[in-house]
């Protein structure tokens, strides 16, 4: 595994997709280095049924994740399109992806693709293109991930790789919070019903 400052954070990124799944494995070292380490899109054909193309992509990711160990999965979060019939479908391939992950106790999280856009780019509303672009200057990559769908799940690893030492550290900042605030009550209680009851404490 790359290693970076001795600690390696190996994340598989996966932009969902019953047509095309794109898989991209990257590991994270100090600061934001990056580097890819493997990326694939599962293809199953529109003509299979709907639980064999399901099948298809749970085996391919689970290889994946055997093959790869990643630390943590990172799945870009379906938003309503004018296609229902594709929305769907797409939330299919994530969801099969998650109970993958959760088999193995992997941490799953879902980033929306703004935020995977600003993470990789700077920018919310950066196009395909720019993403892709983005994506082979972090990881000095000469060729473009082809389809789009292999970019787009790179870009998904790197977006966890960047944003969740943030968000965990937030997360614990509220939790020292709430539990300085329970603490506080706790004693203003206390205070209050010895107030009321100065003899009790003797």
């Amino acid at each position: 595994m790359f290693a970076a400052g001795g600690r390696t954070v190996r994340v598989l990124g996966v932009d969902p997709g019953l047509t095309r799944c794109g898989l991209g494995v990257v590991d994270g070292g100090k600061g934001r280095t990056v580097r890819c380490v493997a990326v694939d899109v599962v293809r199953t054909s529109a003509d299979a049924d709907l639980a064999h193309r399901l099948l298809g992509i749970s085996d391919e990711v689970e290889r994946w994740m055997d093959k790869y160990k990643p630390a943590a999965v990172a799945v870009e979060r379906v938003f309503a399109q004018h296609n229902v019939r594709t929305a769907m479908g797409t939330a299919q391939a994530g969801g099969v992806v998650a109970l993958a992950a959760a088999r193995r106790g992997l941490p799953v999280v879902f980033h929306t693709p703004s935020e995977v856009k600003a993470a990789v780019s700077g920018s919310g509303r950066a196009d395909k293109a720019q993403v892709t672009a983005m994506v082979m200057r972090l990881l000095n990559l000469e060729v473009a991930p082809k389809p789009a769908d292999a970019a787009d799940a790179l870009a998904l690893a790197i977006c966890h790789l960047w944003r969740e030492p943030m968000r965990a550290r937030l997360a614990e900042a509220e939790a020292r919070a709430a539990e300085m605030a329970r603490t506080h009550k706790a004693r203003l209680a206390a205070a209050a019903k010895q107030a009321k009851n100065p003899g009790a404490a003797r």
